[in-house]
C-alpha cells in the first residue's frame, strides 16, 4: 500500500491498516487519528506534526522516525521500537508506551503527562524540559538519560533504573522512587521534596543543593553521595546508609535518622536543630562544627575537637520509666490507651506510645523523649493517669525551683532562664490537662482504677545515660504475707511524708541538668 492509497482508505472510514510497510514515507502533518497500525513498519518515516491521537502502534517499528510536534494523545505504542526517534515537543499525554524500546531518542519538551511508560527502555534518551507529570515510569530503564529540568511531579518511578542519569534541576516533588536505582545520578538542585525514596540506591549520586524536605529516605543507600548544601529538613533517614557521604552544610532540621550509618561521612557545618543523636554509627565521622540554631543562621555554632565528635553523636535516648507495682491486665491496657490518647490530643509532643514490659507482679512503662528538655513535661504526662500524679507534679516544681535558687556561677544566665521557662511550661501543661485528670474516675471501670492507684516508682534518664530517681511511693515493693493485698490508707503522718517526697541531692540534680546544656541540640 502506498501513501495515496492510505489517505484514500482513511478518508472513506477505514481505520484498521494492520502491519503495513511505510519505511521512509513522508507523512508530515497527516491525519490518521484513531487508526490501527499494529505491527506497522515506519522506520525513518516523517510523521512530524501528524495527528496520531488514539492510534494503535503496538509492536510497530519507528526507528529513526521523525515525530516532532506530532499529536500522539492517548496513543497506544506498546512493545514498539523507537530507537533514535525524534519526538521533540510531541504530545504524548495519557499515551501508553509499555515495554517499548526507545533508545537514544529525543523527547525534548515533549508532554507525557499521565502517560504509562512502565517497563520501557529509554536508555540514553534526551527528555530535557519534558513534562512527565503523573506519569507511570515504574521498572523503566532511564540509565544515562538526560532528564534535566524535567517535570516529574506526582509520577511513579518505582524500581526504575536511573543509573548515571542527569536529573539536574528536575522537579521530582512527591514522586515515588521506591527501590529505584539512582547510582551515580546527577540530582544537583533537584526538587525531591516529599519524594518516596525508601530503599533507593543513591550511591555516589550528586544531590548537592537538592531539596529533600520531608522526603522518605529510610533504608536508602547513599554511600559516597554528595549532599553538600542539600535541604533534608524533616526528612526520614532511618537506617539509611551514608557511608563516606558528604553532608557538609546540609540542612537536617528536625530530620529523623535513627539507625543511620555515618561511617566516614563528613558533617561539618550541618544544621542539626532538633535532630536526635541516638543509635547512629559514627565511626570515623568528620565534623569540625555544627549549627544548632532554630533558624539555621549559625547563631548557635558548636565546634568540636576530634575526640569530642563521637561523644556528641552517640547520645542515649532520654527516657521516663514508670514501674507500677501491679500486674498488667486488659482493663489497665484500655485505661492507659484511652488516657494517653487524650493527653496526646492536648499535648502533641507526647507522640510516642510507651514501650510496655510486664512481669507477674509489675508493669514497666518506658517513654522516650525527643530531647533532654522534654523530660519534665514527658514525666508529668506519663504520670498523669496515676494516683500519684499530683505528688510528682509537686516534685518537678520543687526540683526546678531548687535549681533556680542554686548558687551563682553554676548556670549561665541563659541556662537559668531556661530553667524558668521549663517551670512555666510545666504550669501551662498542668492547666491544659486538668480536665483529663478530673474526669478519668467517671468513665474508667474499677479494675482499671485499681491499677492506676497502685504504688509507682519513676526514673528519669538523660541523653548521657545519667539517671535520677524522681519519685517512689512509700508502699512500693511492700506486700503483706501470704499475698493478701489490702488498700493502703495512709495515716496523716504517712500522707505528709508522701507529699514531702525527698528530692535527689542537689549536686546530683545539678549534674543531671548540666548534661542538658552540654549535649542538647535545641
Amino acid at each position: 500500500m502506498n501513501l495515496k492509497e492510505l489517505r484514500h482508505l482513511y478518508a472513506t472510514g477505514k481505520r484498521d491498516f494492520g502491519a503495513l510497510n511505510l519505511n521512509e514515507a513522508n507523512l508530515r502533518n497527516v491525519n490518521l487519528s484513531g487508526g490501527d497500525f499494529t505491527g506497522a513498519t515506519l522506520n525513518v518515516a516523517n510523521l512530524s506534526g501528524a495527528n496520531l491521537s488514539e492510534v494503535q502502534l503496538n509492536g510497530a517499528k519507528l526507528n529513526v522516525a521523525r515525530l516532532s510536534a506530532a499529536n500522539l494523545y492517548r496513543a497506544s505504542i506498546n512493545q514498539a521500537k523507537l530507537n533514535v526517534a525524534n519526538l521533540i515537543r510531541a504530545d504524548l499525554r495519557e499515551a501508553e508506551i509499555i515495554e517499548s524500546i526507545v533508545l537514544h531518542s529525543e523527547l525534548v519538551r515533549a508532554d507525557l503527562s499521565g502517560a504509562n511508560l512502565s517497563g520501557s527502555n529509554f536508555s540514553g534518551t534526551d527528555f530535557r524540559e519534558a513534562s512527565l507529570r503523573q506519569a507511570n515510569l515504574s521498572y523503566c530503564n532511564l540509565s544515562e538519560s538526560n532528564l534535566r529540568d524535567v517535570l516529574f511531579e506526582d509520577s511513579t518511578l518505582e524500581q526504575a533504573n536511573l543509573n548515571g542519569a542527569d536529573l539536574t534541576r528536575a522537579n521530582l516533588r512527591a514522586v515515588n522512587l521506591r527501590d529505584a536505582d539512582l547510582n551515580q545520578a546527577c540530582l544537583t538542585r533537584a526538587n525531591l521534596s516529599g519524594a518516596d525514596l525508601r530503599g533507593a540506591n543513591l550511591r555516589w549520586a550528586d544531590l548537592s543543593g537538592a531539596n529533600l524536605r520531608w522526603a522518605d529516605l529510610s533504608n536508602a543507600r547513599l554511600s559516597g553521595a554528595n549532599l553538600m548544601g542539600a535541604d533534608l529538613s524533616d526528612a526520614n533517614l532511618v537506617n539509611a546508609s551514608l557511608v563516606h557521604a558528604d553532608l557538609s552544610r546540609v540542612r537536617l532540621m528536625k530530620a529523623e535518622w535513627t539507625g543511620a550509618d555515618l561511617t566516614g561521612a563528613t558533617l561539618t557545618g550541618a544544621r542539626l536543630y532538633q535532630v536526635g543523636r541516638t543509635q547512629l554509627n559514627t565511626q570515623d565521622l568528620v565534623c569540625e562544627w555544627v549549627d544548632l540554631s532554630p533558624m539555621g543562621d549559625e547563631t548557635m555554632v558548636q565546634h568540636f575537637k576530634p575526640q569530642q565528635v563521637q561523644a556528641f553523636f552517640n547520645e542515649k535516648q532520654p527516657t521516663v520509666q514508670i514501674t507500677v507495682d501491679a500486674a498488667f491486665n486488659l482493663y489497665a491496657n484500655l485505661a492507659l490507651a484511652t488516657l494517653y490518647h487524650q493527653i496526646t490530643q492536648a499535648y502533641p509532643r507526647l507522640h510516642r506510645p510507651p514501650s510496655i514490659n510486664v512481669s507477674s507482679r509489675r508493669t514497666y512503662l518506658t517513654f522516650a523523649a525527643d530531647r533532654n528538655a522534654d523530660l519534665f513535661v514527658t514525666a508529668y504526662c506519663a504520670m498523669l493517669p496515676f494516683q500519684d500524679a499530683q505528688t510528682v507534679e509537686a516534685q518537678l516544681h520543687k526540683m526546678l525551683e531548687q535549681l533556680q535558687r542554686y548558687k551563682q556561677g553554676v548556670f549561665k544566665s541563659e541556662q537559668h532562664q531556661q530553667l524558668v521557662l521549663w517551670d512555666e511550661e510545666l504550669n501551662q501543661l498542668v492547666e491544659r490537662l486538668h480536665n483529663i485528670k478530673q474526669e478519668q474516675a467517671n468513665f474508667l471501670p474499677p479494675e482499671a482504677l485499681d491499677f492506676l492507684d497502685a504504688p509507682i516508682y519513676i526514673v528519669l534518664t538523660n541523653s548521657n545515660d545519667r539517671s535520677i530517681d524522681m519519685f517512689q511511693h512509700p508502699q512500693f515493693g511492700k506486700r503483706l504475707p501470704n499475698a493478701i493485698e489490702q488498700t493502703w490508707n495512709p495515716s496523716p503522718s504517712q500522707q505528709a511524708k508522701l507529699e514531702a517526697a525527698v528530692l535527689p541531692p542537689i549536686n546530683v540534680l545539678v549534674q543531671f541538668i548540666q548534661d542538658f546544656f552540654h549535649t542538647e541540640v535545641s
